[in-house]
């Protein structure tokens, strides 16, 4: 396989799975930021091992796993106030790979939901909510007009909104995500 086939399919698995894995690492870190250090280093150090690993049970599952781990490993690090009880009930070993904890519901229904939009609109949105960018930023990324921009933001929020057909769940849910990202 070529490298640049490599990188591409390295840079979906990260766009598709970076938001999901940042709320499983702050379901235990409880701080966006480390969450989002956090994940980036297990996607530099699997990209690393690129060619040493094999997912038998899937990569969303090892994933979570990993970051959890990684999680917990921060917390240790950063603070010794952890009483034996309190790091057993984070660590991920004493969970079912199937029974793996998910961050809040709200926040999964949302992701649930962004899995559906069509990517390029899905890089838009998570490039303005998530990473912070300005529509000029994004469309000078993308080599699009602001207005496209503007018009797929609308579509996203539009769509989002009528699945969720609740609108004070859906403005919890972009506060949630744009104050935790």
């Amino acid at each position: 396989m070529s490298k640049m086939k490599q990188l591409k399919q390295f840079e979906d698995l990260y766009n598709e799975y970076f938001v999901y894995l940042s709320l499983v690492s702050f379901s235990v870190t409880k701080d966006m930021d480390a969450s989002k250090d956090i994940v980036q280093d297990y996607f530099v150090s699997l990209w690393n091992k690129n060619k040493d690993i094999i997912f038998s049970s899937g990569f969303k599952p090892y994933s979570c796993k990993a970051v959890k781990n990684l999680s917990l490993k921060h917390l240790e690090k950063s603070s010794n106030k952890f009483t034996t009880e309190s790091v057993e009930a984070l660590n991920p070993v004493n969970i079912l790979e199937e029974e793996i904890q998910e961050p809040s519901q709200k926040a999964v229904a949302v992701l649930k939901l962004l899995e559906q939009v069509p990517l390029s609109r899905k890089t838009i949105f998570t490039s303005h909510v998530i990473n912070g960018l300005s529509y000029s930023e994004i469309a000078e990324n993308q080599n699009i007009s602001v207005n496209t921009v503007k018009t797929q933001m609308k579509r996203v929020y539009a769509f989002i909104r009528e699945e969720l057909k609740n609108a004070n769940v859906f403005i919890v849910l972009f506060i949630v995500l744009k104050d935790n990202f």
